[in-house]
């Protein structure tokens, strides 16, 4: 404000202080008769209360209650802005005290209460007069003034804080030093980073700083995704070196498991590799047979590794112990279809028509829990995640028919059945079941083949997506962000949908002979072709990042945050060798499919990844390991290095 009005501002505002002053003496004068009988009458009255509340503080500035009371609004607010006392319910404590306190002086002595009144208003004038000039010159240094010292609760104000993002937290620490011992709060932190998805099985308890340790992770996951579009990082190729045929492969977390048309089975920990427990023994009933059957199918997961042979023979191993066979049941026929649980021992088996599920109960022995026999020949089959302590659910996939396979129930429930349309492909989540479906004939003509979705729920259409002359290869359901479908095709288009508008999120032309294996995430796409390749997409802008070529179809594809294993398995196996006569595989290698572990948590541009013969030098006079002279003959005799 101006300065003529600042003055005029101050001038009126005395005027009115000295006017209400005039008006209380009087209305004191006229009625401090009244109030001695009052005060007298009243005192035995007030005795009890007076004597709970003696001993408390009074009315800050030593001035009496009455002043307090009788005193004007914005005087009070003023006297509250300079003591540092902002909050409504601070000034209706100190009214109450000051209540009390009259009551506690009325009790005491009338005579004593009249003459601190008459003392009180020369020294209240003049500090309301201070009041006054303090409150100005305030706001002429300051434009906002912080209500930032409302009393709460700690733990009601953690509540509140709760609800606020890191950028917030990181405001309100600037606030005062209350605010910023509350923003910092471990458990705030504590929950943040498990709500972005760290350290799910942590406690609070576990680290001394959980903002440090979100920050880390942070800066570890942005250094991640740089290495992953980059392709920064360390490949190595799991080799068997006995000379078998690549079978099947799978993996989950750290481990992966290999089978061979040997039909030895071999279990690697990425994490550890620890090759005490790699080689896992075959039952005694595959292993004396000659030749030995090869391995047709294995699976793997956290705490079991599991394979099937040729001859219907099924083993379990732990993957702590390794070593001999936990579980082993052997059936009529060849197996054609193995899926093992990805977060519990549960294990289910289609040979032919007949479907054996298989369960570990809470002391570790396995049984079987089911046995079906179904009308039609199954192709495919998954067990449903997520279950944990319940029975496990099966899927099962019989030409143009989807099954549900539940312990609880004497036979299989059918979720879907369309003649002449067979299923060509099958996924499952906690919730949903989705598979693919091709038309023939002239369904042809109703818009192709597409990729219905059921709720495991209900067991009702959840959605249905696609619109493709080609048959779709592969689906991934588990391990697709929520409401994302990512599945392959004959066309050679990777595609994703949204399954909650049935609408398509991409469409990425991949591979020359059709798509193979594929799995998403929030924001890559990882897909395998019949022709070796491997492709990495980045799924909102749709444009390849980078590509890996093998001789042999990608049957395996999966990756974590920070590894990503692919496997190239040969369609033939038992191939020829180099000459007519030459049937020895142990000296051709491109016959028997590759492993390879790419981990992009490591950095490729450092020394230890680097070929020795890379990191020679001159003045050596030979190569690491490859005995490659560095130095010329000249160099030897004169001890020196040619200028040039």
């Amino acid at each position: 404000m101006a300065e003529n009005e600042l003055v005029a501002f101050r001038e009126r505002w005395k005027q009115e202080l000295k006017s209400i002053k005039v008006e209380r003496r009087l209305g004191r004068a006229s009625s401090s008769s009244q109030d001695k009988k009052r005060d007298l009458k009243n005192l035995n009255e007030a005795c009890s209360s007076s004597k709970v509340e003696e001993g408390k503080v009074s009315v800050s500035g030593g001035e009496t209650a009455a002043d307090t009371e009788d005193q004007p609004e914005y005087v009070s607010i003023a006297r509250s802005l300079l003591d540092g006392r902002t909050s409504p319910l601070l000034d209706r404590i100190q009214e109450e005290r000051s209540r009390r306190k009259r009551q506690y002086q009325n009790m005491t002595g009338v005579c004593s209460a009249s003459l601190q009144q008459e003392q009180q208003p020369q020294r209240k004038a003049r500090k309301e007069e201070e009041l006054v000039d303090l409150l100005i010159q305030d706001l002429n240094e300051v434009n906002d003034i912080p209500f930032f010292d409302v009393e709460l609760p700690y733990e009601l104000a953690l509540k509140i804080f709760q609800y606020l993002s890191c950028a917030e937290l990181g405001r309100c620490a600037q606030v005062s030093r209350a605010w910023r011992v509350l923003a910092e709060d471990g458990v705030l932190w504590f929950r943040m980073c498990t709500k972005e998805g760290y350290h799910q099985d942590a406690g609070v308890s576990d680290s001394p700083s959980w903002k440090s340790t979100l920050r880390d992770c942070r800066n570890s996951a942005k250094t991640l995704r740089s290495n992953w579009k980059n392709r920064v990082g360390s490949i190595s190729q799991l080799q068997f070196e006995l000379g078998k045929v690549l079978c099947d492969v799978s993996s989950c977390d750290n481990f992966v498991l290999a089978g061979y048309t040997s039909g030895d089975v071999r279990l690697w920990d990425t994490l550890h590799w620890d090759s005490s427990a790699s080689y896992l023994k075959a039952n005694s009933l595959s292993a004396n047979t000659e030749p030995r059957p090869h391995v047709s199918h294995v699976q793997v997961n956290g705490t079991v590794a599991a394979a099937a042979y040729e001859d219907g023979c099924v083993d379990l191993w732990s993957t702590e112990t390794g070593g001999e066979p936990i579980h082993h049941f052997q059936v009529s026929g060849r197996i054609q279809a193995l899926a093992l649980s990805p977060d519990s021992p549960a294990l289910v088996s289609a040979a032919g028509s007949d479907v054996r599920l298989d369960s570990a109960n809470d002391c570790g022995y396995w049984r079987t829990v089911c046995r079906a026999q179904l009308p039609k020949t199954v192709q495919s089959l998954t067990l449903v995640p997520g279950r944990g302590k319940q029975h496990p659910l099966a899927v099962l996939a019989a030409e143009n028919t989807v099954y549900l396979l539940d312990p609880r129930e004497e036979e299989p429930r059918m979720l879907h059945s369309v003649y002449g349309h067979p299923i060509t492909c099958l996924d499952a989540s906690d919730s949903q079941v989705a598979f693919g479906v091709k038309r023939t004939g002239w369904a042809m003509h109703d818009g192709g083949n597409k990729i219905h979705v059921y709720s495991l729920e209900s067991n009702k259409p959840a959605a249905c997506v696609g619109n493709s002359p080609g048959d779709f290869t592969c689906i991934n359901l588990r391990d697709s962000s929520p409401h994302l479908l990512v599945c392959g095709n004959k066309d050679r288009r990777v595609r994703v949908f949204d399954l909650r508008t049935s609408s398509s999120v991409a469409s990425l032309y991949a591979h020359h002979l059709g798509v193979t294996s594929v799995q998403a995430d929030d924001w890559k796409i990882v897909s395998g072709g019949g022709e070796g390749l491997v492709c990495v997409w980045e799924m909102r802008m749709g444009a390849k990042l980078w590509e890996m070529h093998n001789r042999h179809p990608v049957r395996h594809v999966r990756f974590n945050t920070s590894t990503l294993l692919t496997a190239n398995i040969p369609d033939d196996k038992s191939p020829r060798g180099a000459c007519i006569t030459d049937d020895d595989l142990t000296a051709h290698r491109r016959h028997r499919g590759v492993i390879c572990h790419y981990d992009f948590s490591e950095d490729a541009l450092s020394q230890d990844h680097i070929l020795p013969i890379c990191r020679s030098d001159y003045t050596e006079t030979s190569g690491y390991n490859y005995n490659i002279g560095l130095a010329m003959p000249y160099d030897r005799l004169s001890g020196s290095h040619p200028s040039h």
